[in-house]
């Protein structure tokens, strides 16, 4: 039994909808693709990949014989939002599956979500409050993966949660900037709902350290948890960055999210007819290549600085390492020239708007462990790319150094604008705004591994 590849709806359905663009995959295609895990002796997708911890090989034998509530039993506990990751996680378990050394991973993402998706619709997803109460109160600054996953393990272990966050709606990036296409919202809210039925509190649309102080706060709890993420997003100032029709990826993701929520009349930026370039080559410009598609763009293209990463695992990656190689997502496969090597100079105006960027082609220069490390262009080889719409995706530098919340906790910053947590002042720090932009899976281990009895 090989792995399969057929996870997706089909390209042309799934275009003309925002719905979660993998299909639904069978209990018996699940049951045999687990049956495929060589049940290891010492499981890497557990003890390595998985930030988690989560119980995999086991799981895989509980789909591989049918009996979903063990599999339900053994993924709750560790994973307390296994509907998110089993969406939007890369799946570090299966980067370091041992079939991959001979063969491909096993299938684990799908199963998980199988598991999860027959739990719910079973019922046997309930809220678990706490049997007892110890007195104490957090106040967790923002509603991400990282700020969910504290507050449901502080509340499991007694404390009155309360949960600060500055939109309108609660997810962080779960809700805002991962499309629908890849998480549905519903799934959102539906965890909300528990997390309220085992008594966490949510303060939408105040933000902590403008419309609310953090020393207040921090005068009326025991602990406050920082969960902000990075809202600072790494920006191009090269000329003509005024220029019209150049937009940072979130300014396209989380309008997109906001109008299909009904919290908007319309999506600010809108890609319909147009010629759109995203600069950027990770998961984010991915989502933009996706979601300018379903708006209905003329033409999507996305380039990167960097070179082509090889096909399969580069020999810089050995196993069980998360692999250097080429990644194609489902929205690259709807429709998008990809091109690499390119260093982007200067926009192209017309009119006060953007007709486009000039580019020059790089080449790279490899470390001794065969990642690239030093970049010269190269001359001759300068061309300009059309777009009238340009989507900068490349990453988030951090927390912004004149962060009003910071001051007022009094938190430093690390050199690459992480910040340091104060637990003397029982102000703790989790996710990306500790460790750097990361992924949810690795966020939602940070606020679970919070360290408050």
């Amino acid at each position: 039994m090989q792995r399969t590849h057929d996870i997706y709806r089909p390209a042309e359905e799934r275009v003309r909808d925002w719905r979660e663009v993998e299909r639904v995959l069978s209990a018996e295609e699940l049951k045999e693709q687990t049956a495929r895990c060589k049940d290891c002796g010492q499981p890497f997708c557990h003890a390595w990949g998985c930030p988690l911890g989560n119980l995999v090989p086991d799981q895989n034998r509980a789909v591989a014989q049918g009996d979903w509530r063990r599999a339900w039993e053994l993924l709750s506990a560790n994973s307390d939002f296994p509907e998110f990751t089993s969406r939007v996680c890369p799946a570090l378990c299966e980067a370091s599956c041992v079939h991959g050394l001979d063969e491909e991973a096993v299938t684990v993402r799908q199963s998980e979500k199988r598991i999860v998706e027959t739990a719910f619709a079973e019922g046997w997803v309930r809220p678990r409050p706490p049997a007892k109460e110890n007195g104490k109160r957090a106040a967790v600054v923002g509603a991400g993966p990282a700020g969910l996953s504290a507050a449901v393990t502080l509340r499991r272990r007694g404390w009155a949660v309360t949960v600060y966050e500055k939109r309108a709606d609660v997810g962080g990036l779960l809700r805002y900037g991962i499309p629908c296409f890849k998480l549905d919202k519903a799934l959102v809210a539906r965890r909300r709902a528990i997390l309220e039925a085992e008594g966490v509190r949510f303060v939408t649309g105040v933000e902590v350290g403008r419309d609310v102080s953090a020393e207040w706060l921090a005068a009326r709890n025991d602990a406050v948890v920082v969960a902000i993420g990075t809202p600072a997003a790494r920006d191009l100032p090269i000329p003509g960055r005024d220029l019209a029709g150049i937009h940072l990826a979130l300014d396209l993701l989380e309008g997109q999210n906001r109008f299909l929520a009904g919290e908007i009349p319309a999506p600010p930026v809108d890609a319909k007819g147009k010629r759109v370039l995203v600069i950027g080559g990770g998961d984010t410009g991915s989502d933009c290549v996706g979601t300018a598609r379903r708006q209905g763009a003329a033409s999507v293209a996305q380039i990167e600085i960097m070179p082509k990463p090889p096909e399969t695992r580069d020999a810089s990656t050995p196993w069980p390492l998360w692999p250097y190689a080429l990644r194609t997502s489902s929205s690259h496969l709807e429709g998008c020239e990809r091109r690499w090597n390119l260093n982007s100079l200067r926009f192209v105006g017309k009119g006060g708007a953007v007709a486009g960027v000039e580019v020059e082609t790089v080449e790279w220069e490899f470390s001794p462990e065969g990642r690239p490390a030093k970049f010269r262009a190269v001359p001759g080889t300068k061309e300009t790319i059309e777009a009238d719409l340009v989507l900068l995706a490349m990453g988030f530098t951090g927390v912004p150094k004149d962060s009003p919340l910071a001051a007022q906790l009094g938190l430093s910053f690390t050199p690459r604008g992480a910040l340091v947590p104060a637990p003397a002042r029982n102000v703790f720090c989790v996710g990306d705004c500790a460790s750097g932009a990361s992924l949810v899976v690795r966020a939602i281990a940070s606020g679970k591994a919070i360290p408050l009895d």
